[in-house]
């Protein structure tokens, strides 16, 4: 999962980079902004404003193009020094205990799981199965991309490897029977962002550590989401076909639907597997995660054959790289976290909302602005523990439930996968393809459109994310 991404979505960051370097304007507009975050910087020290003090350092070390975990730690250690008592020896046991939490195993485990799914045949044998089913009506082969991303989110979770396993099989085949390659890619790169939203989701899991909630609710919270999710695009790609008249594929004869059925068994038996031992309480989500991994590794080894022991070295350094970057980024957002409530800043946000008297409707369309916003600079787990606590407690004060809060949160971040400047599937897309990133950006813009429509009845129906849990 991970190494694909790097070399795919990381390389093509880079040379987007190199080729885009910005303008005098952009220039400027950066150097002012630095200049402001600095004098913020000395002008909190001077008075003693923490609050002031931790934004200001850490938007200053953003503009300078730190990473966001290393921002995140440069910022709460330089609030920490000037502003607390705290002995910075201590921060370690911070850490360490902020880590040291069961859930959070779930992580590793998730990273390693997909990593034997994109690598042990998984990918290819669901995209042939929807080929089989659904190929032959318009836009048939772009709604097997869409149902073969969900089918492998559900054992994936992760978005990028979602672009990269069923992208590499589908865009190529879309092209090859007379579908635009615009159209292609538009629609895989959008439906790569059901990783994080149909369970297991890493995001889920962070949301439900920051904010202590039970994790296995929120995996069966984001099933119904994903699934229509998954319609809706489908929706947008069979009208566009038809519209544009794409040629169709020929219908597969059920002879062939059912041997496509009996080869992929096993890939679904995956999330049934997994889902539903949480769903009836067999195993915890973190449990689950093991079970994942040892499934993926037989039905990898022994049934499709296709995962050797020559792979293990790949799969396990790239899981390895994953997880010490997500934990990295969490560990630092927890020391951010920890001046955020020093500051009594959520505290003092939610109080200043509720005297707004916002009502629960006009405080999930600001949540949804907001979290726009910071999807377009901030990957997701950085959204999760750095915004979570400051909105949680203002929707326990407005009566909105956690778990709906907090798929609305995941949707919210799908967006921020697909939008520029930071939407890594595009990036991924276009590296995958070779087509500019502008391109590719106007080419899932009606794929794009269909998820905020998602979103909307998701904020604003909580029956669909929470119906599952009523059982």
């Amino acid at each position: 999962m991970k190494p694909i991404l790097e070399q795919q979505g990381e390389q093509s960051v880079q040379s987007s980079e190199k080729a885009q370097p910005g303008s005098i304007v952009s220039r400027s507009i950066s150097l002012i902004l630095i200049i402001l975050c600095a004098f913020g910087v000395m002008y909190s020290i001077g008075t003693g404003s923490m609050g002031l003090a931790v934004f200001t350092m850490l938007f200053l070390a953003l503009l300078l193009g730190l990473p966001i975990a290393v921002s995140l730690g440069i910022a709460s250690l330089f609030s920490i020094y000037f502003f607390t008592t705290d002995p910075l020896p201590n921060l370690a046991h911070k850490i360490f205990a902020g880590l040291n939490t069961f859930p959070l195993m779930a992580i590793p485990f998730f990273v390693l799981a997909g990593n034997i799914f994109t690598t042990g045949g998984v990918a290819k044998r669901l995209v042939k199965l929807t080929n089989a089913w659904v190929g032959h009506i318009p836009g048939g082969l772009s709604i097997a991309g869409i149902f073969a991303c969900a089918l492998f989110a559900a054992i994936s979770g992760s978005s990028p490897a979602t672009v990269v396993a069923i992208g590499g099989i589908m865009i190529p085949a879309m092209v090859n029977n007379g579908y635009d390659e615009k159209y292609a890619v538009g629609s895989i790169a959008t439906a790569g962002s059901l990783g994080i939203l149909i369970p297991p989701s890493i995001p889920m899991i962070v949301y439900g550590v920051t904010v202590d909630q039970s994790v296995g609710k929120l995996f069966i919270a984001g099933i119904i989401p994903g699934i229509m999710l998954a319609v809706l695009l489908s929706a947008v790609s069979f009208y566009i076909a038809r519209k544009n008249n794409f040629q169709r594929a020929q219908k597969t004869p059920m002879s062939e639907r059912i041997k496509a059925l009996k080869d992929s068994i096993w890939s679904l038996s995956l999330p049934i597997v997994v889902i539903g031992g949480i769903y009836t309480g067999v195993f915890t989500p973190t449990e689950s995660a093991a079970v994942a991994v040892i499934l993926g590794l037989i039905v990898g080894m022994f049934i499709h054959k296709d995962l050797k022991i020559k792979d293990f070295k790949t799969l396990l350094v790239g899981a390895s790289k994953t997880t010490s970057m997500l934990f990295f980024i969490i560990s630092m957002a927890m020391l951010f976290a920890h001046i955020l409530t020093l500051e009594r800043i959520p505290h003092s946000i939610a109080e200043l909302i509720v005297a707004w008297n916002v009502g629960p409707m006009m405080f999930l369309l600001i949540v949804n602005i907001l979290l726009f916003l910071a999807g377009q600079f901030m990957e997701p787990t950085a959204m999760i523990t750095i915004l979570a606590p400051i909105l949680f407690p203002v929707a326990m004060k407005l009566g909105i439930d956690p778990i709906h809060l907090g798929i609305v949160m995941v949707v919210n971040m799908e967006i921020g996968m697909i939008t520029p400047p930071v939407g890594l599937n595009l990036y991924v897309a276009s590296g995958l393809t070779g087509m500019p990133l502008l391109t590719v950006v106007k080419a899932a813009l009606p794929w794009v459109l269909a998820v905020i429509v998602g979103l909307i009845f998701v904020t604003y129906v909580p029956a669909i994310s929470l119906f599952l849990l009523s059982f």
